[in-house]
């Protein structure tokens, strides 16, 4: 089973055992729908099943109750853990721009004259927008996703195309 992360815990809410979530999917109304299961990945690397029980919209997080996580107590042992879903699970994208985690890691970051400069690691969300991380060399490099600086992203050829600014590649 392939996994792609939906969601991080925040933080415990409140005393009833709901806690707020940084949401990772585009279709937050069908993965955190009542009754689905999810899997945990707890900070020290197990995993955990457990049910949504309620969800709703707060101060830009979402707010979720657990059917397993009955207090704030139990809520804080899940203080920064991953939702992962099955990435079979996962409705097929519609737009040509819109992309999954999981299908840019371990694409080759070429120039758009094809010189390889790495491998996308993993795609980083921040505030300020996503990050592809990219191994140059065993160097981490952060690049800004987005048009200007990423045109083309080719998953079936299994490369990105870069046209990054002077030096947003350099040591």
């Amino acid at each position: 089973m392939n996994v792609v992360a939906i969601g991080r815990i925040a933080k415990a809410h409140g005393i009833r055992g709901e806690l707020a979530v940084d949401v990772r999917t585009d279709s937050p109304e069908e993965r955190f729908k009542i009754g689905a299961a999810v899997t945990t990945q707890l900070r020290d690397g197990s995993k955990r099943e457990l049910t949504i029980a309620a969800a709703r919209e707060h101060s830009g997080r979402l707010l979720v109750r657990f059917e397993e996580v009955p207090t704030r107590d139990v809520a804080e042992t899940l203080r920064g853990a991953l939702l992962l879903a099955d990435t079979d699970t996962l409705p097929p994208t519609s737009d040509p721009d819109e992309f999954y985690d999981h299908e840019l890691a371990g694409l080759r970051a070429e120039l758009a004259d094809g010189t390889v400069v790495g491998t996308v690691v993993e795609v980083v969300h921040s505030p300020a927008g996503e990050l592809l991380e990219l191994d140059v060399e065993g160097r981490e490099v952060l690049v800004p996703f987005v048009r200007a600086i990423v045109p083309t992203v080719d998953v079936a050829g299994g490369r990105v195309v870069l046209d990054p600014p002077e030096g947003l590649l350099d040591a």
